[in-house]
């Protein structure tokens, strides 16, 4: 009989094996694009360095503070 705890997947595998499972997905897609950090009881969530994608408008995207108004 073989150990059931064996095959569990941590959250992060479960992640990574999902994003990898779309056709022409990459290591890239898996990457993390946030970092979490715990601190005097308060957990704070940024966007990574590395993320390829971030949120909010894009460079050359002319908002709302950008025009004035």
């Amino acid at each position: 009989m073989t150990d059931p705890t064996a095959h569990e997947m941590t959250d992060e595998d479960k992640r990574r094996d999902q994003l990898l499972r779309a056709e022409g997905s990459t290591e890239a897609d898996a990457a993390p694009r946030i970092t979490v950090s715990d601190g005097d009881g308060v957990t704070r969530i940024d966007i990574a360095d590395t993320a390829a994608v971030r949120p909010g408008p894009g460079p050359g995207v002319e908002t709302i503070d950008d025009a004035g108004e």
